[in-house]
């Protein structure tokens, strides 16, 4: 209703719908990017394919560059291209064997690669030398690996995800997601219900990274009602 409202204010004030119409779509990108997010960005894409063009060039100049190479990766995770994730991260591995994080990242992109074997083996390796590694996520990407073929692994590492008690809303909805999956609607909506109260508890600033993860538990908690 509001909507409408809103378009015949811009329809009479230009003078052409089509015009009022483009305007209002603007205005809706702009209140979505600045309060929730459901929409995607249009400059995050090209930023991120300038820094990977960056880093790419770093690595053909500096082959043995580490930094270079783990901020490709990192990237092309991002893009959810894991196979090129990957061979960057089996380069740097060896020279960082001493790292939870590298050894995570290169677990999670073995698991969205098909090799679950040696990714949840990468995963398990990094939390016994760092528990709280990315906040809890490689339980809920192994999670969501082992779901489709062994559930009640797939549980174990949900539990352990919670255990790791991490502040982000879209990980608990993610868990959430994942619950239903596995026909757990209690434990999702619990997860879901976590999401809200963790959103709750963020500062303000840390609410707007968040606020679409909240909302689309808050839907999900209401569907599964």
């Amino acid at each position: 209703m509001k909507i409408g409202i809103l378009f015949g204010l811009l329809w009479l004030i230009l003078g052409n719908p089509f015009i009022a119409i483009l305007v209002l779509l603007l205005l809706i990108y702009v209140l979505d990017r600045s309060f929730f997010g459901f929409f995607p960005s249009v400059t995050k894409p090209l930023q991120r394919r300038r820094r990977l063009a960056k880093a790419l060039m770093e690595i053909r100049e500096r082959p043995f560059d580490v930094s270079a190479k783990r901020e490709a990766a990192r990237l092309y995770m991002e893009k959810k291209q894991w196979q090129e994730a990957r061979r960057l991260l089996e380069e740097v591995a060896p020279v960082m064997e001493n790292s939870a994080e590298v050894l995570c990242e290169l677990g999670i992109c073995r698991l969205k690669t098909g090799e679950l074997e040696q990714g949840e083996r990468d995963i398990e390796a990094a939390l016994s030398m760092n528990p709280r590694v990315r906040y809890g996520e490689p339980h809920l990407r192994l999670g969501e690996a082992l779901a489709p073929i062994d559930p009640k692994r797939a549980l174990a590492a949900l539990e352990r995800f919670k255990d790791a008690n991490s502040s982000s809303c879209e990980l608990y909805f993610r868990l959430g997601r994942l619950y239903e999956t596995l026909d757990r609607k209690n434990e999702a909506r619990a997860s879901y219900r976590e999401a809200m109260e963790v959103y709750r508890a963020l500062p303000r600033y840390k609410r707007r990274s968040e606020r679409r993860w909240a909302m689309l538990a808050s839907v999900r908690n209401t569907v599964l009602r």
